[in-house]
């Protein structure tokens, strides 16, 4: 690539837990990614949107909310509608594995749970990104 990985990270929703979503995006600048962070309470349609015009080859998605099952598919559906097909959508936060895998077969990419360590979460992106996106 000639350039940096892009990712958006971004909290959906009421949830105004931010702390872990900052955390991973520090951790993915220091690891050469170029962040945008949309801050919270943002709309599915917000994020896409942000995303859209920001050419980003990546959003994370930070939820504690219970609201997994409900955000990612219209945030999916939103992005297959706007072509962004070569798009990783990825996240984390309280999920559990029985819902990870559901959202796994819509579409949704690896997610992350507290914990994780950073350096799993950006070699996951750089990784996918090198194989799924083509300049």
């Amino acid at each position: 690539m000639n350039r940096p990985i892009r990712i958006l990270v971004a909290k959906v929703g009421l949830d105004g837990h931010d702390r872990g979503a900052k955390i991973i995006a520090t951790a993915l600048r220091d690891a050469g990614m170029e962040v945008i962070y949309t801050g919270l309470r943002q709309t599915p349609e917000m994020v896409v949107n942000a995303a859209l015009q920001e050419d980003v080859d990546a959003i994370g998605i930070s939820i504690l909310s219970g609201a997994h099952l409900t955000i990612f598919p219209k945030i999916i559906s939103l992005m297959k509608e706007k072509g962004m097909n070569d798009v990783l959508l990825t996240g984390g936060g309280i999920i559990p594995e029985e819902d990870k895998n559901k959202l796994v077969e819509i579409g949704v990419g690896e997610l992350f749970a507290p914990g994780t360590a950073t350096v799993e979460i950006s070699t996951y992106i750089k990784n996918w990104v090198e194989k799924n996106r083509t300049f």
